[in-house]
Parts: structure tokens; C-alpha cells; sequence
């Protein structure tokens, strides 16, 4: 994972380049740039890394626009495809007219398609672009002989009648309805809800480890019991399993994780209560294991309790991977009504990350939360032609849409839904829905219930019109703590915007501001959602004179003494947001002046109200303190900072504390001409690249034709657009910019410096201190961290360009985890022997180690995907001298990064953290990414408020992690560490991964 957008564009270009080539004509390090991307595209994470080398060498990229018909029903193929970026609809018509096709699903990116081409047989459907789509092609022939090569790897991975489904050559398509049913009738058609009976080999052995470990450590857990007069033979008490479990591993932090770890071998009935209950439970009940159910259970023998010794911590390791999934799992397959508050609450930690959802308000997904129930299928979900009872999601695995007479038309993935259709018609099914492996798991909400969450959402809308259209629109919601309406047969109920007009929405929040000292607090939480957002919809060219215009504004209703209380009550609430308002923009208000200006004139006017009314004195001295350090901190001269070229001097800093990068400082900046020669120009940093032509034209006094381009170390170009501003900090780590005239673009070749380092630092930095290392990075890394605005993430979500404001901080963030990821890849790549290289990998897992000990998830994440790049990954001969305990560490490492349901190992991790903490800010930035792409920012021209609500609780993640001071630890902080101080603030690395790959290679050759 590249965490910064440019660096991601230029690698992007690098392996689409790599793929433009002729088959035959791609090196070794080309299919490994093509390898490290395609194993991060969904479509391909399941694929034998030998099948997906191949693809690599013989698949082809397109590049498609919009409304782009790739093939057309009744076709025959010629090509598959796999989506890369982008999506396509599936329209299918039920007779030979294009005309009367209709849209049944859309391929999303991971999905592919195109199976059909291994025997011939006809297109079932026409498949045309959404939106500008990226794919993969493999023509027929590389397709068939991949066929023939890979089945036994393939099978599973492809839709029937090719994949595990297959029956034969001659019954490969699915028979017409009229004939025979799609599922034959001995197969039960109802879902597979009762716990496994069958338990994986590997949690067998699970259990058995467990079991031998407790009866060698703490043979007293496992005896005979009893209660009410019964004995139960060889049994433990659950809350004993899970104090056990607690004292064994430090990768258990809490006895809910415990009760999933357990959760996981009762699922599969290694583990089994007394009484056959399903749900693991930390209560004085009793559990036994598999081999106690028998007579006479042997102990276990010396050679078992070492290996038990030896497997114990790798056991742990599985459980804690598996256990949130099987603890999600017994939550769900409970009776809605025997839910508690915590398992709502993980429930809707886990919907807010299904695609299916994202469009959902808050409320619509805490009412799926108490409804919905787990399910799952032996192979069969629904057929077509039945009647709707329920709506699917499916939380893993994948499921084939099938239609009569047509075949597989498309494949669903995790995160996808399906079956609202009929629900929403009254309809009956228009597809079969057939599992396409095994072990999927699906949320369902019956036809009951999802009438009724629609019915609630109509009847709880409160509909705002002037001149007959909507402008304001609200939701009623529980008000306050949800735990405390528990119980309460009426809950006090509250009115949310969901959307309107950027006017009404300020109306509606002025109106609703509780001036009681004790609700503050309510207030603020509410207000700030509008505060951080409003740059969106409602710049303060709008907001400030809609301010005035409510401070000052008077009822036309009402005696004079209601017309006296309800003048007050507007300018206090006016002041109330002004002061928070500018609480949350703090010193970037100094750049905007029409925020200053209307500043300076509220608060004349406040002084001027409060000498007549008296109630308005006690707002003053806060907004008197507010404006005038903001005022004066805006006319006193401030030192510039001056940048060097193109790493902004972030390494060369003395012991001062690290000032915020604003849009209206000044930048010092190499700017180059295609000869290598280059000008410094002198401009702000939120400078447009229209104004960086100017200055550069200015000093080569001839500017005419010029373009601004972003030139990586690879040699990709990417020409600057003159609305583009800030563009200094978005370079990749050994990018540069170039001025040049549009005929001389194609001449254009990167600096020989850009190339990076040609001997390694191993020499100097093996000898300091891991602990030393990690500790000055997290040092270094909060003091980058801690300048990040929050509104930056706002500008970088919604694109700065919009806003004309500068994302430098957060840019710089970004660009350290990609230089902390390279500066593993470089080191390693620059070691030519072999035992140093094996030392080195041992340096980086303690560095990473010791960084999630400080709780730097950014740097420690950097490391450990340094240690996962394909050009170290692939050094066979260094990573079989690591060392087992290495080996280990890097595996549960690798665990926290396993981005499955949306990364949920890491999220668990990072709830269980207390402040401070440095986030892993690329996943923050692709959560905002995320809700900003799945939700429109308006709604029938109105502002999407629920939108804003979601991407700003995510923003306020930035607010927790550093809301307590970063304190260094004083006995690290009284060692003298200049020169580790200095080594990790001035990495110098290659961001090339085809000049890393090379080197790998010739480190390690590819064995024959």
C-alpha cells in the first residue's frame, strides 16, 4: 500500500506501462511491478501466487470510457476480464432486441467475468461501462492453456459451470425453468444455520493444543462437576477458559476477545456446552473438549506437551485472528431481542464498513442492527421465480446470479446485498442466487422487518417546504445515551438534519443551541459536525454574512419583551458558534480575509450590544481573548518558512518545536528544465500552478507554451493542471518538478539523484538501538502528525482545488510512511550479503516492534509493508536463516495488516489504544474516501447533511488520537541521541520498484 495520492499515481503508471508491453517482451522485473498490484486487486486474492505470475505475464490492460459496450448478449467471447477501477453494468433482454435490455446488477472493482470462452458457448448478457473502467484482459487462448495448467487452482475460484460446480461437458448450462429445478430436490433448501459438526483439521489440532496446554499448567480446570445434584464429567467453567486464556498471551487484551477465541472451536464442536448451547459464554457454565467426551481420556504424552509447548503461542495467534468473525457470528445467530447494548454496538461497528450499506443514515443502520440474523446455505440462497422474504448481505465469500435459459449473468461479492428488488415490488425473484464456495455467510433481514425500518424511516421524517419544495429535512431519533433509554417505555426523542438547504441547516442548528452551562457540552457535539463541514456546502463568503445577518436579525411578532428575550437568545446563539467556529479553524482563519474582516466586525458589534445588555458580558472576555490572539498572531510579522527542494527541510530541523506548513508561507523551490538546469523560484505554498508558470517565466524571461510537470524517478510524467495548487508537497519522495514547452515534454528525463542511494546505511544504523530508532521516529513522526489540521483531511477528501487551501502537512504525513516503507525495501535491496541481510530483516521486525510498543501505528504499519514489498518478500534464502521467534513476530505483524472485513484486526487493535497514538493514516484517508465516494454530497439539490455528519466523525479520529500530550519517555528523553535523532529524519531511499526489483533479483536470481 502507497499511502500518498501522487506517489500512488506514478506507481500506478509503472505497472500499467509494464503491461502495455508485448508478452514476450516483459522482463522479470516487469511481471514483478504487475504481480505486486495484482495481488492487491480483490479479484485476484485468492489466486496460487504460480497462477497469478502467469497472469501476469500474458494479461493485457484496457483502459475504458463511459458507456463502453465491451460485449453483447448471444456474442461469443474471445476475451476475460477482471475489473480493476471503476464498473460495469450486466443488462440482459429477454428477447433479440438490445433495445428492451435491463440492468440486473453492476460489476464492481475485484469482480470478474468472461468464463464462458472456455467452451464457446454464448454471451448471457451485455456488459457495458458505468464509468470510466480499468481491466484486465487475457485473451482465449492464454485463458484455455491457464485452464489446462492451473484447474485444480482454478476451479474454485471461477463461476459455475467451470468452477466446483462442474458436472460435465454437456451440462454446463443451467437448465430451462420449465424442466427441472435448479437444485435437485434431496438437497435441503433451508439455510445451514446450525453450528459445524465437521471441525477443520487445523482447529482440531487447535483444541487438542489447548487442551494439553491447560492440563499441563492447570490440570485442576478439567475435572468432574456438579450442579443440582448432576455430575458432569471432565468439564471446565467458562469464566475460568477465559481467565486462562487472559494470562497465557499478550495478543489477548480483553475477555470479549477471549469469548470469540472460544467462540471459535465451539462453532466447529471441538468445544461443546454440557447442554448443547451454541454461544460461548463467560459464566459459570460448563464447556468440554472433544477428547473428554469419551471414556477414559488419555493425558496427554511428553512428546505432546512439547509440541504443545512449542504450538501454543501459534494456536493463540489462529484464535485471536479467527475469534472477532465467530464472536460477530454468535451475536447475530441470537433472537434480536436478546441482544445487549455491546452487541448492538459491535454490530454497527461492523455495518458501517458494508458497501451495501454506506448509503444508509446512522439510524437505519442501528434499526438493521437489532433485526438482522446470521445466516448460511449449502449451496442454493433462493430460485428464481419464488417469492421475496428477505434481503441479503454477504459478509464473506461470494454467490453467483443466475437467470434460466442465460446462465451465470454475474458474480457478488463481500459487501454486496441482494434481494431488495422483490421485496421493494412485491415481486417474485427474477434470479437464483447460487453460492460460489463454500463457507458463506450472509446478513438477512426478512420482508417483516425491512418493510417496517421502511415505514419507520417515512413515518420519523419531518419534511421542511417553502414554495413546494423540500429545504429542510430532519429524522427523529433517540435522544441522548442509547443505554439509558433502555428500559424507558417513552425515550426522549431528537430531530437530526439529514439534509437541506446550507441556509436552513445554519437556521435549524442556531435554533436548536442549548444555552444552559449544563447541555455545553450536547451543544458543541452537535454544532461540530456543521462547524468542520460547512467549507463543503456553505464557504464563509456565505456563512459570514449569514451570521451578521443572524446576529442582528429582529422578530416582527410578539410584545416587547418577547421581542427583548428572543434578540438575546439569537445573539447568544450566534456567539456560541462564532466562538466554536473559530475555535476549529483557529490560525488558518489569518489567510482567509473575509473571515478576518467579519471578525473583526462581530466582534465591534458584540462589545457595542454587551455595554447595553448585560447578559451578553459574559461571552465577551471568551470571544475578546479568541479574536484578538487570532488578529494579532495575523499582523505580526512571521518568520517564512523557506523550503529546500523538494523534501521541504523536514529533516534539517534544529530543536525548535515544528511549526504548521500554511497555504501563505513561502516556498524556496527548484523548479527544472529539460537540460537539468533549474531556476529557484520563490512563491507561497499554496500557489496555483498557473502562479508557479509565472514566477518560473519570470525568471527565464520567456514563458510562453510552458507546462508544469511532476517527474517520478521511474521517469513517469504527469503534466500539472493550472487550477492545480500545492502541488509541492504531493511529489513523490524522489520526485521533481519540471517547466518545460509542450513540444519538449516527450524529451523530458529524470536527475540522476533522483535515483537514490547506491550504498546502504546498514553500518551506521546497526549500531543504534532498535528501542533508540523507534523511539526518535515516533518522536519525529508525532511532531508531523500533530500539524495535520483536521480540516486538511476535508480538503483532501473533497479535492483542495475546490477549497484553494494547501494540504502540506498532511502530504508531508503521507509521503514519511511511504519513506519509512522504502527505507526498509532500500536497505535490504543495498545489502549484498547474505547474514547481514538476515540481521537486517531481525533490525526491522525489533524497529516495528518496539514502534507498536509506542503506539506509532503509522511507522510501525510503514515497516512491516516494507518487509511485505514484492523485492523483499521474494528473497527466498534471507527469510529461510531468519530465525523461527522472527518468523513468528512478523506473522502476527502480517495479522494486524490483513485488510479482510475492511481491516477489522487492526481496527480492534487500535480500540483498545488510549491516546496519544499515531494512527495508520492511509486507512483513515481511504474510511473517508470511502463514505465520500458511496454517498452523494447533495440529494435533490440539497446538501447530503448525514454524508457530512459520517465523514466527520471519522475526521474527529485525528482529534482523539492526539488528545492527550505526547509525552517522551524521560529516560529515553535524557540520552543523548543526535545522531539517531538525525539518521531518521534525513532517510534517503529509491522509490523506483523496478530499480528495487532489479536489485533483488540480482541478490537472489529467480531459481529455475
Amino acid at each position: 500500500m502507497v499511502a500518498a495520492h501522487a506517489a500512488h499515481s506514478s506507481s500506478s503508471a509503472e505497472w500499467i506501462a509494464c503491461l502495455d508491453k508485448r508478452p514476450l517482451e516483459r522482463s522479470s522485473e516487469d511481471v514483478d511491478i504487475i504481480f505486486t498490484r495484482l495481488k492487491e486487486v480483490k479479484a485476484f486474492e485468492k489466486f496460487h501466487p504460480n497462477l497469478l505470475h502467469q497472469i501476469c505475464l500474458c494479461g493485457y490492460y484496457e483502459n475504458l470510457e463511459k458507456g463502453i459496450t465491451l460485449f453483447r448478449q448471444g456474442d461469443i467471447g474471445t476475451n476475460w476480464y477482471a475489473v480493476l477501477a471503476g464498473s460495469l453494468d450486466v443488462k440482459v433482454s429477454e428477447t433479440s432486441s438490445h433495445q428492451d435490455a435491463v440492468t440486473i446488477c453492476t460489476l464492481g472493482i475485484g469482480t470478474a467475468f468472461g468464463e464462458s470462452i472456455l467452451d464457446n458457448t454464448p454471451r448471457h448478457a451485455t456488459i457495458v461501462t458505468r464509468e470510466c473502467s480499468e481491466l484486465l484482459r487475457i485473451e482465449q487462448k492464454d485463458f484455455k492453456a491457464l485452464w489446462e495448467k492451473y484447474r485444480q487452482y482454478m476451479a474454485g475460484l471461477l463461476a459455475p459451470p467451470y468452477g466446483v460446480m462442474e458436472t460435465g461437458s454437456n451440462n454446463d448450462r443451467i437448465p430451462d425453468k420449465e424442466n427441472t429445478p435448479l437444485i435437485e430436490p434431496h438437497v435441503p433448501l433451508r439455510p445451514a444455520n446450525t453450528i459445524t459438526k465437521v471441525p477443520s483439521e487445523k482447529i482440531l489440532r487447535a483444541g487438542k493444543i489447548l487442551r494439553n496446554a491447560i492440563l499441563c499448567r492447570a490440570p485442576h480446570m478439567i475435572r468432574d462437576r456438579k450442579y443440582h445434584l448432576k455430575t458432569y464429567r471432565q468439564c471446565c467453567v467458562g469464566t475460568e477458559l477465559v481467565d486462562w486464556m487472559m494470562q497465557q498471551t499478550q495478543c489477548v487484551h480483553s475477555r470479549t476477545q477471549a469469548v470469540g477465541m472460544w467462540q471459535v472451536l465451539l462453532e466447529d464442536s471441538v468445544l461443546n456446552h454440557v447442554d448443547q448451547e451454541h454461544h460461548f459464554q463467560d459464566k459459570y457454565l460448563f464447556y468440554r473438549f472433544l477428547d473428554d467426551e469419551h471414556e477414559d481420556a488419555p493425558l496427554p504424552t511428553e512428546e505432546e506437551k512439547k509440541e504443545c509447548d512449542e504450538e501454543l503461542q501459534d494456536t493463540m495467534l489462529l484464535l485471536s485472528q479467527m475469534g472477532p468473525d465467530a464472536h460477530m457470528r454468535m451475536i447475530l445467530r441470537k433472537p434480536p431481542g436478546q441482544r445487549t447494548v455491546d452487541d448492538l454496538e459491535i454490530i454497527y461497528e461492523e455495518l458501517l464498513h458494508i458497501k451495501a450499506l454506506s448509503h444508509l443514515s446512522t439510524t437505519v443502520k442501528r434499526d438493521v442492527c437489532g433485526i438482522a440474523i446470521f445466516s448460511s446455505f449449502l449451496c442454493l440462497v433462493f430460485n428464481q421465480g419464488e417469492e421475496g422474504t428477505s434481503w441479503y448481505i454477504i459478509l464473506k465469500g461470494s454467490v453467483n446470479v443466475v437467470i434460466y435459459g442465460k446462465g451465470v449473468v454475474c458474480t457478488l461479492h463481500e459487501g454486496d446485498d441482494f434481494g431488495k428488488l422483490a421485496l421493494v415490488n412485491d415481486a417474485p425473484r427474477a434470479a437464483s442466487i447460487v453460492l460460489r464456495e463454500d463457507n458463506c455467510h450472509f446478513l438477512r433481514v426478512d420482508k417483516e422487518d425491512f418493510n417496517r425500518i421502511l415505514r419507520d424511516v417515512e413515518a420519523n421524517t419531518v419534511r421542511l417546504k417553502e414554495h413546494d419544495q423540500d429545504v429542510l429535512v430532519l429524522e427523529k431519533v433517540p435522544a441522548g445515551n442509547r443505554a439509558s433509554n433502555q428500559g424507558n417505555s417513552q425515550p426522549q426523542q431528537k430531530y437530526t438534519v439529514m439534509s437541506g438547504t446550507p441556509e436552513k441547516i445554519l437556521e435549524h442548528f442556531l435554533e436548536t443551541i442549548r444555552l444552559e452551562p449544563a447541555l455545553n457540552e450536547a451543544t458543541d457535539s452537535v454544532l461540530n459536525d456543521f462547524i468542520m463541514m460547512h467549507c463543503v456546502f456553505m464557504p464563509n463568503t456565505q456563512l459570514c454574512p449569514a451570521l451578521v445577518a443572524h446576529y442582528h436579525a429582529q422578530p416582527s411578532q410578539g410584545t416587547e419583551q418577547e421581542k427583548m428575550d428572543y434578540s438575546l437568545n439569537n445573539k447568544r446563539r450566534v456567539i456560541r458558534l462564532v466562538l466554536q467556529w473559530a475555535v476549529m479553524y483557529g490560525d488558518l482563519l489569518q489567510e482567509d480575509d473575509v473571515a478576518m474582516a467579519f471578525l473583526e466586525e462581530f466582534y465591534v458589534s458584540v462589545s457595542d450590544d454587551a455595554r447595553m445588555i448585560a447578559a451578553l458580558k459574559e461571552q465577551l472576555p471568551e470571544l475578546e481573548k479568541i479574536v484578538k490572539q487570532i488578529l494579532e498572531e495575523a499582523k505580526a510579522p512571521r518568520k517564512k518558512h523557506k523550503v529546500l527542494l523538494q523534501q521541504f527541510n523536514t529533516g534539517d530541523e534544529r530543536a525548535q518545536k515544528r511549526q504548521p506548513i500554511r497555504g501563505s508561507d513561502e516556498v524556496l523551490f527548484k523548479v527544472y528544465c529539460m537540460d537539468h538546469t533549474y531556476t529557484t523560484i520563490r512563491v507561497q505554498v499554496a500557489a496555483s500552478v498557473k502562479e508557479v508558470i509565472s514566477a518560473v517565466a519570470d525568471k527565464l524571461s520567456s514563458g510562453e507554451g510552458l507546462m508544469i510537470v511532476k517527474m517520478s524517478s521511474g521517469g513517469e510524467k504527469v503534466v500539472l493542471k493550472p487550477n492545480d495548487v500545492s502541488v509541492f508537497t504531493t511529489l513523490t519522495i524522489n520526485g521533481r518538478l519540471f517547466a518545460c514547452p509542450r513540444e519538449q515534454f516527450d524529451s523530458l528525463t529524470p536527475l540522476p539523484e533522483q535515483e537514490g542511494p547506491t550504498v546502504g546505511t546498514v553500518g551506521t544504523f546497526e549500531l543504534m538501538s532498535s528501542k533508540d530508532l523507534a523511539y526518535q521516529m515516533t518522536i519525529y513522526d508525532w511532531e508531523l502528525f500533530n500539524c495535520v489540521h483536521e480540516l486538511e483531511l476535508i480538503y483532501h477528501t473533497f479535492g483542495r482545488h475546490n477549497f484553494k487551501k494547501t494540504t502540506a502537512n498532511l502530504d508531508l504525513f503521507l509521503r514519511r510512511f511511504n519513506e519509512i516503507q522504502f527505507w526498509v525495501v532500500t536497505e535490504i535491496c543495498l545489502c549484498s550479503q547474505l547474514s547481514k541481510r538476515v540481521q537486517l530483516l531481525k533490525k526491522f521486525i525489533k524497529i516495528a516492534a518496539h514502534c507498536k510498543e509506542c503506539k506509532n501505528l503509522n511507522s510501525f504499519f510503514a515497516i512491516v509493508m516494507g518487509l511485505s514489498n514484492v523485492a523483499v518478500s521474494r528473497l527466498a534464502l534471507t527469510w529461510e536463516k531468519l530465525p523461527s521467534k522472527f518468523k513468528k513476530f512478523y506473522a502476527e505483524f502480517e495479522s494486524l495488516m490483513d485488510p479482510s472485513r475492511n481491516h477489522r484486526a487492526y481496527r480492534l487493535t487500535v480500540a483498545k489504544l488510549e491516546p496519544p497514538l499515531i494512527p495508520f493514516m492511509p486507512l483513515l484517508i481511504k474510511d473517508m474516501t470511502f463514505t465520500h465516494e458511496g454517498n452523494k454530497t447533495f440529494i435533490d439539490n440539497l446538501v447530503n447533511f448525514e454524508k457530512m455528519r459520517m465523514i466527520a466523525n471519522t475526521a474527529r479520529t485525528v482529534r482523539y488520537c492526539r488528545s492527550q500530550p505526547f509525552n517522551p519517555d524521560a529516560a529515553q528523553a535524557n540520552k543523548n541521541h543526535q545522531d539517531v535523532r538525525s539518521y531518521v529524519r534525513q532517510l534517503n531511499v529509491i522509490d523506483n520498484q523496478r530499480t528495487l526489483s532489479q536489485m533483488s533479483h540480482r541478490l537472489e536470481p529467480r531459481r529455475p
